[in-house]
């Protein structure tokens, strides 16, 4: 046997992940395992936040190889356990909706066959890491425009919800009519700026939303942040850089400050909604640092993946 069918493998599924397309993986995931004779457990979580607990459990039973199956927010449960243990290797089976990191890895969002005998070559790299007021991010952060839609669209009166796509799309249209870019402080490569912002996004992976490539040029293991600042715009201007973003080419435009640090703080006059890989928070200060090739995790050396120097 190899030092991988050796090694014990624990994989964490979500089964709502895809509309409970995850579901549909299990007896594939329990093929492949029989067919790699692999030491392995497959775990299935039952609510929010399980794949976090069953990830600190399995490391600390002494797992080498730990395997998310599901989508970005299922891959960040687990990850954020993993960031930091070399002796621990993490990989990601996509199977939710968006699922924006695994291009940062060179797989497609759904496995073929010659997939699955890919990411069991087990090929590992050392990805950065973000971490935003000590949160990880993994593909990237967001203040602006975005955020404040996302603001909109699951928070009514303090309470999270979920409005639906019909919702989702008029909280976008009625936010990119009436959005009010703040004044904020940036400091950033030992400069320090007074800006208002339309968007300003600081990333690890290139692409989010499915087709918006606002960090067109991030690589995910130079120890550098990627920051997309796009400057106050008119409602025409708007619509204009917007249109760009799904091929890069805003970044172009003189509209974009495009550039890449190791660190930054941003400062609000107020509390200000902003994304963390999806996920929702407000603050009024923000402390951005790189944790440089923070986590190992399994890549498709193959594919269109986001590192440099392989």
């Amino acid at each position: 046997m190899t030092n991988v069918q050796n090694e014990k493998w624990v994989f964490i599924l979500n089964p709502t992940a895809g509309n409970h397309f995850a579901t549909s993986l299990i007896p594939i995931i329990k093929t492949r395992i029989e067919e790699q004779q692999l030491n392995a457990t497959l775990l299935i979580t039952e609510y929010h936040g399980h794949a976090t607990v069953l990830a600190r459990e399995s490391i600390q039973n002494g797992v080498k190889y730990l395997i998310a199956v599901g989508g970005d927010g299922t891959f960040n449960e687990v990850a954020r356990e993993v960031t930091g243990k070399q002796d621990v290797i993490m990989g990601i089976i996509p199977a939710g909706t968006g699922n924006d990191f695994i291009q940062i890895l060179g797989f497609p969002a759904r496995f073929e066959a010659k997939h699955w005998d890919l990411f069991f070559q087990t090929n590992t790299i050392g990805m950065d890491v973000g971490t935003c007021n000590n949160v990880q991010f993994f593909n990237g952060m967001g203040l602006g425009f975005d955020a404040q839609v996302a603001s909109e669209n699951y928070v009514d009166d303090g309470k999270v919800k979920k409005g639906g796509k019909d919702k989702y799309i008029w909280h976008i249209l009625k936010t990119l009519l009436f959005y009010r870019e703040k004044m904020m402080t940036v400091l950033a490569n030992g400069n320090n700026k007074r800006s208002k912002c339309f968007i300003n996004t600081i990333s690890i992976g290139r692409r989010f939303a499915g087709n918006f490539y606002l960090t067109p040029k991030a690589i995910a293991n130079d120890g550098l942040l990627d920051v997309c600042a796009i400057r106050e715009l008119s409602l025409i201007k708007r619509l204009q850089i917007l249109l760009k973003v799904p091929k890069g080419e805003h970044i172009n435009d003189r509209s974009v400050h495009y550039y890449q640090t190791s660190s930054l703080e941003m400062k609000f006059d107020q509390k200000v909604p902003f994304h963390v890989d999806g996920e929702l928070f407000f603050s009024d200060y923000f402390s951005v640092k790189i944790l440089p090739k923070a986590l190992k995790i399994i890549y498709n050396p193959e594919g269109n993946h986001y590192f440099q120097g392989v």
